[in-house]
């Protein structure tokens, strides 16, 4: 079911069409129309606490029915028409939509259209260069090695686990490191993330593992609890990468590589007897 309320609350956020799309899973068109709707009923955020989604759709869309026998695209069309200069997938859903309701045909809605279309195109590994805004989003991750702390005690080698944040405009970087990947260390990171950077980014871009997505699922996945509170509080939105899909968060990626090489590996022969001197030499290394 469409997430009416949370479409309102991004809405009066400040947040594009776009980004709630992608945050939410569902067409931009679809949160167009939502919003379009509240303005048109006087319904704005916040919505009483009492009222929960389906009564919300009663409001906003009394007449919503469930549409059935819609017609199948031409996905070898679409395939052709994405070639050509300034065509986007939104474009040829419009002409989609136009000509099913010229021949009295129900259309997929964008979401769908856009899955069937990936679908078709899977084989096809082209990428494109993503032009950023300053400040808009944050990508977040865990590298994939880790550094090592000593047991005073026992001498025992604690693997710990460096947590990556990077702002993909400019490249610049905050780096971590915990003694687990729990939910309070990944909520703590997101945190020391924010003073670090002295400020918030609109959007955070996590990867989808379990301390901040509960359920993974290539359009709406399912935030855990805990990081969606994190995200209200500080009034931005989590919006995931799809399932091992690493070129949605390409800075981070590549961040992970070069913190890799130069602050792990660059310290693996220095002894850290504590966590706080360890993540001192990789602030240094960092900067």
């Amino acid at each position: 079911m469409t997430k009416y309320r949370e479409i309102l609350r991004m809405d009066s956020l400040g947040l594009s069409g776009r980004s709630i799309s992608a945050s939410l899973g569902c067409s931009r068109n679809t949160v167009s129309e939502v919003i379009s709707r509240a303005l048109a009923k006087g319904v704005k955020w916040p919505i009483p606490l009492d009222v929960d989604d389906n009564q919300l759709e009663q409001i906003l869309f009394p007449e919503k029915g469930v549409p059935i026998g819609r017609k199948i695209p031409d996905m070898e069309y679409i395939h052709r028409e994405m070639s050509k200069s300034g065509v986007t997938l939104s474009l040829l859903w419009d002409e989609y939509c136009a000509s099913c309701k010229a021949s009295n045909e129900i259309p997929y809605g964008y979401t769908q259209y856009c899955y069937h279309y990936r679908q078709y195109a899977h084989t096809t590994k082209a990428t494109m260069h993503i032009s950023h805004k300053p400040g808009e989003q944050t990508e977040v991750d865990w590298a994939g090695q880790t550094a090592t702390i000593i047991d005073r005690v026992t001498g025992e080698a604690i693997p710990v686990y460096v947590f990556v944040a990077v702002l993909p405009c400019s490249g610049y970087a905050y780096v971590e490191g915990f003694i687990s990947q729990n939910q309070e260390n990944w909520i703590t990171a997101h945190s020391h993330t924010f003073r670090y950077f002295n400020g918030v980014t609109r959007i955070i871009v996590p990867d989808n593992l379990k301390t901040g997505i509960e359920k993974s699922h290539w359009y709406s996945p399912t935030i855990n609890k805990s990081y969606h509170e994190m995200a209200e509080y500080y009034g931005c939105a989590i919006v995931p990468a799809r399932v091992r899909k690493p070129k949605d968060k390409p800075s981070v990626e590549g961040a992970v590589g070069v913190i890799s090489t130069w602050i792990i590996a660059a310290l693996r022969n220095q002894k850290y007897f504590t966590l706080s001197d360890l993540n001192a030499d990789i602030l240094i290394s960092a900067g």
